[in-house]
């Protein structure tokens, strides 16, 4: 592609043949070939613009600049000046991967919680309606049953489009994606229109240090995402929904609790049958539907409006496809419920610190469980400290910790172990030591009780134990699947 059509949505001054063919965009100039373009992006730490000159030897046909150079480049390298290169490589990409979110179905979510497990049932009901998805977020790029690992919620502007682009010729016919502050603050989704944006809520995060200097600029962050969407629907019950929306030029779709909401939501309780664990509302407004979540906690009826109120903006979604998606739509790795033939309930969950880990069983704890089982470990040549607390944590809230491993590094299993006891020392709680994880998975199901939950704690979505510097490929799910059929 010729490096003007690249620039057509920009502003610019250049030096240089704006004919000149460009083979693809670089950012990283480790990765520079012949015939590129490289974007000096500036970082927390680093500065493009100081590897500008390398990229030129390695062949970069054209550099994309926003400071001055400290050499001379040469003639035949074409150098386009812009202000913001972040902003420019967003729209350059969009024009190097042919705008595939013109292709797509586009679902944008913003909020402090909950974005990844909004993705998650908003992609659920598109595929129960015949919509095949991908999803960009937390868990990375996911599409066609495969998950491709991402270095941020929001990855920059190359990635996505690049991703999109895939998913088109994978068969995708619509996108969801997770749109971070800090994603929207670095222009990663700048130049995107997409259908619908959705914000779940807000609070206190992400503030101080490289992220945002206050919580006005969190906020405001946040709502440059509803400058770029023909359709919106906000969380009425959250008091920023108003200043989150306010640049969105049309009327918001409300969601929540509250009275006058578009799409209503009421006598939500907790439900806990027969190894089910999740939370049953009714909705009134633009839909009358009875909904079950199979996602523990109250809060996820929020999550499920989300949904419900992103998917009714597309015409071909029936009500009936929403409510047979919910009930089955999961996070994986996150309070992800792994059915058995048995009336306990097994959850895997990447609680892997002591804060996640209590928030996860206080939630369970609603449910009233006979017993409350955690298996845990914690990573090796990590802080002592976490140990301590995940112990102690595990000690005050569960019936039965059962202590294994957990990506054990370069330290011994039993010397984490050690450290993790130190902590439930601190409680009256029961516990066990299974040092070895396969089998720690074993002895909870072995050993569980009707009307048992077991949270099986810290891998989550990984598929891999790491020790020495290795990473052995384990599953949890497969696992599971193996005891269950008598092979472990």
């Amino acid at each position: 592609m010729k490096l003007r059509n690249l620039l057509v949505n920009l502003e610019y001054t250049v030096q240089g043949n704006l004919d000149t063919e460009i083979s693809d965009i670089i950012y990283d100039s480790r990765r520079v070939k012949k015939g590129t373009a490289f974007v000096c992006l500036k970082g927390y730490t680093s500065d493009g613009h100081r590897y500008a000159k390398s990229a030129v030897e390695k062949g970069a046909s054209a550099l994309v600049i926003s400071d001055s150079l400290d050499f001379e480049v040469p003639s035949d390298v074409a150098v386009v000046k812009v202000d913001d290169t972040r902003y420019a490589l967003s729209l350059m990409s969009i024009e190097f991967f042919g705008h595939p979110e013109d292709e797509l179905y586009t679902v944008a979510i913003t909020g402090t919680k909950g974005k990844t497990t909004t993705t998650a049932m908003v992609a659920e009901i598109f595929e129960h309606a015949g919509i095949k998805t991908g999803t960009i977020g937390t868990l990375g790029v996911v599409y066609g049953g495969e998950t491709h690992k991402t270095d941020n919620t929001t990855p920059e502007s190359y990635i996505i489009q690049k991703s999109m682009r895939d998913m088109i010729n994978a068969g995708c016919k619509a996108m969801v994606i997770e749109a971070s502050s800090i994603g929207l603050k670095h222009s990663r989704l700048a130049g995107m229109t997409f259908d619908v944006g959705i914000f779940t809520n807000f609070s206190d995060d992400h503030i101080g240090g490289v992220e945002h200097k206050d919580l006005a600029e969190y906020l405001y962050c946040k709502s440059l995402l509803f400058r770029q969407c023909k359709f919106a629907a906000a969380n009425i019950d959250d008091p920023a929904w108003k200043d989150i929306t306010k640049d969105f030029k049309g009327s918001v779709l409300t969601y929540g609790f509250a009275d006058n909401a578009d799409l209503k939501g009421k006598n939500a309780h907790l439900l806990s049958e027969n190894g089910f664990v999740g939370v049953h509302f009714e909705t009134e407004g633009i839909k009358n539907l009875s909904v079950d979540v199979d996602i523990p906690g109250k809060f996820n009826a929020y999550n499920a409006l989300a949904a419900i109120s992103a998917v009714s903006f597309f015409d071909e979604i029936e009500d009936q496809m929403i409510i047979d998606a919910l009930k089955v739509a999961k996070v994986k790795g996150r309070v992800e419920r792994v059915p058995v033939p048995y009336n306990y309930t097994l959850i895997i969950d990447y609680a892997h610190n002591a804060l996640s880990m209590e928030n996860v069983l206080e939630t369970l704890r609603q449910y009233n469980p006979h017993r409350l089982i955690t298996m845990f470990g914690a990573g090796g040549n990590r802080p002592k400290v976490r140990r301590y607390e995940m112990g102690e944590t595990s000690g005050r809230l569960s019936d039965l910790s059962v202590v294994t491993e957990d990506n054990s590094r370069f330290e011994d299993v039993m010397d984490i172990i050690e450290d993790i006891k130190t902590g439930l020392a601190k409680t009256d709680g029961k516990y066990v030591v299974v040092p070895n994880r396969r089998d720690a998975i074993k002895y909870c199901m072995d050993n569980a009780e009707d009307g048992d939950i077991i949270v099986l704690a810290g891998k989550g979505h990984e598929d891999y134990q790491e020790i020495k510097g290795v990473k052995y490929h384990m599953d949890e799910r497969e696992i599971i699947a193996d005891i269950l059929n008598g092979k472990s």
